[in-house]
Order: C-alpha cells, then structure tokens, then sequence
C-alpha cells in the first residue's frame, strides 16, 4: 500500500479574476445592449488597464476596450525596471522624481511584490568613467537612496547603495573587462518580473470589480457619450454607451482625439543568450561616452536571456501597431557594451530585438519652439487632457507611474461629469496574485512560477502535476510550460497563440524560439477552446 498522501488541491483563482473568450463574448453583448455604463476606457495597457481598476475600484460600472490584446502596445516593451526616479533628479525633475519612488514603493509593498522586486545593478569604474563622473554617479545613488526614504520605502524592500571593489565588481560581473577596473557602485531599484504579466494582473483585478475588459474590439469613434466600437473577431460593429470616456491609447491617442500631439520616443533592447555572457548576478549600468547621465541597462530575466538597452531616439511618421528596430540601434548598444565587456558580443548573438513608442506629450509651440531637440530630455510628467467634447484623454508618463495616471484620469472623469465616486482606493488594493513576502515564500510551487503568478502559482504547478503532458517545456531550453499556456487561455485572457507566446510568456522576443514552438501554443489553443464548448 503506498504510503504517500495526496497533495491538497489548490484554491481556484479568486472570483471575478478569469478572463477567457465566453466571458468576453457575454461581456460584449451586454456593452452593446444600448445601456451606458459609467466608464468607458480606451486602450488596455498599463495606463488604460489601471483605469479600469481605478474606476471598478471606485464603484463605478467600466468597460476597458482593446482593439489588439491586453499589453499589445507600448507597455510589454518596456526596460522591465520600476524606476525611484534617480534620472529625473538629474534633470530638476522634483516632482516627477519624488512620484516615481512613491509609485515604486507602492509596487513593491502593497500592490505587486509578486511581480515587482528588488534588482541590483553594478556600475563598473572602467577607464572611459572618470573620476569627477564617478563621484557624480555616487552622488545620485545617494539621492536616490534618500529618495527611497522620502517615499517611506523600507530598507529590508531596497538596499542601500555601496561602493565595490575590482574584485567584487568581477564577482558581480564576471563578464567586464579587467583591465583599468577600478572598482565599481553597487545600486538597487524596482525590477518587474514582466511588464506584459503587471498590465495582465491589472486588468484581471479591474474584472474582479466588475469592469468589463474587451480585447479585440476596437473604438472607430469616441463621443461625448461613448464609442462606436467594431469586434474585430467577427467585423460586427455597435455601440458602447458611457457617461464618461477615458483615452489612454498611448501614442495612438491622437488618432481618436483632435488636438492631442504625440512626439514618440523609441527605445530599443537587444536579447542575447544568457550563456553568452556568462553568470550576471547583478544587472549593469554600462556609462555611454560622451555622456554624463546615461547608462545602457544589461538585464538578466532568469529564463536563459539577457535584455540588453535602452536607446531614446525622437520617432517621426505613422506609428506603427509593432515597432521595428533599425539596424542603428543595434549597432549603437553593440558598441557601448564593447566598451566594457571582455566577451565580445557580435551582431550574430543578437537573437531578438524590440522596441517601443513611449507616448511623450509634445509640448512644442506651433514655431517649433520650447523643447529639446530630443526626446531624451522631454518631461516624463504625464498628463489629463478634456477635450471639447469631454473626452479625457490620460498622456506621458512611464510605467513606473501607470496607477497614479489612471488615478488622474478618473478624478477628471468623475470631476468633469459629475460621477457618484469616491477617492481612488487603489494604492491600497492588490493585484491579483500579490502576497507578503512571507506568505509568498511559503507557497509549494517552484520560485519562477511564484515570481510570475504569486499566489496563483499553485495552481499553475498543479496543472502541470496533474497532467504529464502539461508539465513539459513548450520549447527546448526555456521554462515555461504547457500548463502555463493552458492556464492562460483559461484565465489570463488569451485568445490566440500570439498572445500566448508574445504576451502572457515572452517566448516570442525571440523569432527563432516562437516559430519551434508555434506548433504547441496552436494545438493546446485548440484543446482548450474544444474544451470550453
């Protein structure tokens, strides 16, 4: 008789949270029965899906419409890094600065530990860093630190700053060229585990409240009092009514609303191999020369790639639904990573590469006067715009402050037409798998699920437990498994092999790895849409 007992089964995911194609199709319908809901939010990135939360949260009804998928635009392209602000101190960017850390804290001790952690970055002492710009480099570490206690941040959340040696600076990273190695400056600041995960859990927790979240229907109209919407599955087009709309298509906001000026900036990441540049315990702020305050980003993910960017560069023309990464980038992050590495890292190692729009509000006169020549140097302050007609259209900003934009944008919804709502509540609500640490670390599930699913992470491992086929890697060499796919088309919204391996996992940043395992996602879609009927 065997004497091993049966593992308890885990809790399904909390009520309310799952998304999946027979609740959007019952959703949809009840959107367009000619009743009006309170909010209608445009656009399911980080911004328009913390809408949705904020308004739910409220009391408010809300429909959230997309007309790609959750995080299909600028908000799965980001550095991954949940910044205190250290940059805009540089640039007399108070305000800004000082919302960052808070925003940051707020990620990473109430609403997202699961998500959101501590990362530490080495800043290398190489030749090309001289001494006045390395005293200036410690000299924002520590601003940054005290910005981390005037955002009342605790230190067990982020360390402090510290100096290194030479051979502590190897340790960290091993990679980095030896030679003139002076030592180095070990910082800390917020990490997200996946940017497109964070918009996922938002606009999950915004369903748990009742919001109505749409992907696949696309606004062909904003007015006053809602939108002619098209479902882009079937080409059926309706009505949705609101008595408040809310824009946050990011750099698309002014293709829905007249007088609003985007100037995009495009930033670019390269994805090497781990193995390419050997064990990076820490990430590393590589000094681009010639400049004092800009630093290409190398970013281990612990799924076997290493992210490395980030460029700022001004983007003219039609904006396009996925940004294409110009050879230039390439060779310009190429070349700054040459300038401290011992490994030398070839345009063939390059297996991925992506980019994205950052929707930065052009504050530009009709002159031309009153900015920058770059975008690198323009605010990244957002802000809430009214149109004429009403429309609030929410711009600027960056991930870091996604919660604080939605909540501005919904006090001008509510402020502009009069909604029943109280203040945001949302600095104090949890995404849908947030835990303490303690609580988080108690869980019987493998640290990367954990990392990724928080508290649903048993679940997920159970999945894979359960059914042997499951378990197993969708492609050689990464770690995600079937049981994660399934788990997305049953919960997380996925209606489509793209989003499950160029959003819910991140297996599609890298073209060769999407095509080995475009088979799998295509044939566990089918299962679980058999499945559903």
């Amino acid at each position: 008789m065997s004497t091993s007992s049966t593992p308890p089964t885990p809790a399904a995911p909390p009520a309310g949270t799952s998304l999946n194609a027979a609740r959007r199709r019952r959703e949809l319908a009840l959107s367009t029965d000619g009743s009006a809901v309170d909010v209608l939010v445009v656009g399911l990135g980080a911004t328009g899906a913390g809408a949705a939360l904020d308004a739910a949260a409220r009391g408010l009804t809300v429909a959230a419409v997309d007309a790609h998928d959750l995080a299909f635009g600028t908000s799965r392209w980001s550095s991954k890094l949940i910044h205190g602000g250290l940059r805009y101190l540089a640039s007399a960017q108070f305000d800004v600065a000082h919302e960052s850390a808070r925003e940051r804290g707020v990620l990473m001790e109430r609403t997202a530990p699961h998500l959101v952690r501590a990362q530490p970055f080495v800043l290398p002492l190489t030749p090309l860093v001289s001494r006045p710009q390395a005293a200036l480099a410690w000299a924002g570490f520590r601003a940054g630190d005290t910005l981390r206690l005037a955002a009342r941040t605790a230190r067990t959340t982020l360390p402090a700053p510290r100096r290194l040696s030479a051979a502590e600076t190897r340790r960290l990273a091993p990679a980095l060229r030896g030679a003139g190695l002076r030592g180095g400056l070990l910082s800390w600041d917020g990490r997200v585990t996946d940017d497109a995960r964070l918009v996922t859990a938002m606009a999950r927790t915004a369903a748990a409240h009742g919001a109505r979240v749409l992907t696949r229907v696309r606004a062909l109209e904003l007015t006053r009092s809602g939108a002619r919407v098209r479902d882009e599955l079937t080409g059926e087009e309706g009505e949705i009514r609101a008595r408040a709309v809310i824009n946050a298509t990011g750099v698309w906001a002014g293709g829905l609303v007249d007088g609003v000026r985007i100037r995009p900036s495009r930033g670019t990441h390269l994805v090497l191999r781990a193995d390419r540049l050997g064990s990076l315990p820490a990430g590393l702020h590589i000094p681009i020369p010639g400049e004092t305050n800009r630093f290409v980003l190398v970013l281990p993910q612990g799924d076997g790639r290493v992210y490395v960017g980030l460029t700022d560069e001004p983007v003219d023309g039609d904006i396009p639904d996925v940004p294409e990464v110009p050879e230039t980038d390439i060779g310009f992050l190429l070349d700054v990573l040459g300038s401290a590495l011992d490994v030398p890292v070839h345009r063939d190692d390059v297996v991925g590469a992506f980019a994205g729009l950052r929707p930065l509000l052009d504050t530009t006169t009709a002159t031309g006067s009153g900015t920058a020549n770059g975008t690198a140097d323009i605010s990244r302050k957002h802000a809430v715009l009214t149109s004429p007609d009403g429309v609030i259209t929410v711009v600027g900003g960056k991930l870091t402050t996604y919660r604080r934009m939605a909540e501005d944008a919904v006090d001008a919804a509510v402020a502009a037409h009069r909604l029943s709502a109280g203040p945001s509540p949302t600095a104090a609500v949890p995404l849908v798998g947030a835990a303490p640490p303690q609580a988080l670390a108690a869980l019987r599930a493998p640290q990367r699920l954990i990392s990724r699913y928080g508290t649903e992470a048993e679940a997920v491992h159970a999945l894979a437990t359960g059914d042997p086929n499951l378990a197993g890697p969708v492609l050689p060499g990464h770690p995600t498994t079937r049981a994660e796919l399934l788990w997305a088309v049953r919960h997380e919204g996925a209606l489509d092999a793209a989003d499950l391996l160029d959003r819910r996992t991140r297996i599609g940043l890298v073209p060769a790895d999407r095509a080995v395992a475009l088979p799998t996602a295509h044939a566990l879609l089918d299962e679980a849409m058999d499945g559903a009927r």
